[in-house]
């Protein structure tokens, strides 16, 4: 197997995620925010999601339906008759429907409709036709409004459901893994490109076996529901095959037959045309060793204790899982020391492909290299925050990410 890897200077560094050491410091570092607890995220990127300026305008929002009433009336009653606060009053439940609950709105629209009467009766009414073309105009937009605000808080209602069954669906196909298995301690993430998506194509997966602690991550080709419902055909072939199957070879076979029943049923042309890059990985039970499966996915990063970051290249190059009709031949199954202290990360190309505003790609063997980080759960999250910077605020593509530890058992606790 080839490894690629590099050592770091002499101490290891806990320190915040930073760009590579060639790149000249303009400004202070700042310590990533962490995203929060170990579960994974079926949330879409948070940094430079708002503009500049946003939530002051959102602030200032609500107010406005009460300034242009108030402005309105202050506006008719200091200028000559010919001008009016018709435009003023009718503009206030229309500023106030997509910001206030149903009830608000229809308050709102009732005091700019009575205001308009007010105003005409406190004038005198020399032209009728006017007076009521102006009551009218504030009577039928305020009307507007209400429909509007009815529109906008149906569809809110919607959309809350519709993320409810996504985090649902999240949590049925990508449940989250627990803090502690077998000795190892795991964390993982999901971080959708989509700002309202929960999951999509990628996929990762851990599971105490007979035959040890057994993990995959993948990134399905393809988005939508077809990939969805491709991630829920894999992980649940994993989960069976993982318990059954003696070696890893064997499983990968078991999940390349499952696709292919799967493209069988199908038969349309996108299935057909599918494949799932992915790595499958195993650390037996007792065992400092780690062994490893690469099928066209980009490689997993091993970091040391002494901060060192090493990307075992998979020394064969094979095809993706689905792929099997172009080629048959038998799995290459990669051996690694897996020491205590040793994190194994896997990730999808969500995170190796994401890039800064110049289109250089991000290298986490890179912004890893020199790192400690106390668990996997601060690894994954100093990732993730780091990449968001990277990219300045959002990604191009879903990333997964699976991060183990072996840890030493002290006296006393069970592992």
């Amino acid at each position: 197997m080839r490894v690629r890897g590099s050592r770091a200077r002499t101490g290891a560094r806990t320190s915040p995620l930073e760009g590579p050491r060639t790149r000249r410091r303009t400004r202070p570092r700042t310590r990533p925010r962490a995203p929060g607890r170990g579960e994974p995220r079926a949330d879409g990127p948070r940094a430079g999601d708002e503009a500049p300026g946003g939530a002051s305008g959102r602030r200032f929002a609500p107010w406005l339906p009460g300034i242009l009433i108030a402005g309105g009336i202050a506006f008719d009653l200091g200028t000559p008759p010919q001008y009016t606060a018709a435009p003023f009053l009718a503009a206030a439940p229309l500023v106030a429907a997509p910001f206030y609950s149903p009830r608000l709105t229809a308050v709102t629209a009732a005091v700019a409709v009575t205001a308009a009467c007010l105003l005409a009766e406190f004038h005198g009414v020399g032209d009728w036709a006017q007076a009521a073309t102006e009551v009218a105009t504030v009577v039928t937009v305020a009307l507007l409004a209400l429909l509007t605000n009815h529109v906008i808080h149906r569809g809110g209602r919607r959309l809350a459901s519709a993320r409810g069954i996504a985090e649902a669906a999240q949590r049925a196909v990508l449940p989250a893994p627990p803090a502690r298995l077998a000795g190892l301690d795991v964390a993982a993430r999901y971080v959708a490109a989509e700002r309202d998506a929960a999951i999509g194509g990628d996929l990762y997966a851990v599971q105490d076996t007979p035959h040890g602690v057994r993990m995959l991550i993948g990134d399905v080709r393809g988005k939508g529901l077809g990939a969805v419902e491709v991630v829920a055909i894999t992980i649940g072939a994993f989960r069976e095959a993982a318990e059954q199957e003696a070696t890893l070879e064997g499983l990968a076979l078991r999940l390349e037959r499952a696709l292919q029943r799967e493209r069988a049923r199908r038969g349309d042309i996108e299935q057909s045309e599918g494949f799932i890059t992915a790595v499958l990985a195993e650390i037996p039970r007792g065992d400092s060793l780690l062994r490893l499966i690469n099928r066209g996915h980009p490689a997993p990063l091993l970091l040391h204790a002494d901060g060192s970051v090493c990307s075992p290249e998979p020394e064969v190059p094979a095809l993706p899982l689905g792929m099997g009709d172009l080629g048959a031949w038998p799995d290459r199954v990669e051996e690694l020391p897996f020491a205590e202290g040793v994190t194994l990360l896997l990730f999808t190309d969500g995170v190796s492909e994401a890039r800064d505003e110049r289109g250089v790609f991000y290298d986490p063997a890179v912004r890893l290299r020199g790192l400690g980080f106390a668990g996997p759960v601060e690894l994954l999250d100093a990732l993730v925050a780091d990449v968001e910077r990277h990219t300045g605020g959002g990604t191009a593509d879903d990333m997964a990410l699976l991060a183990l530890r072996r840890s030493p058992v002290t006296p006393g606790t069970a592992p």
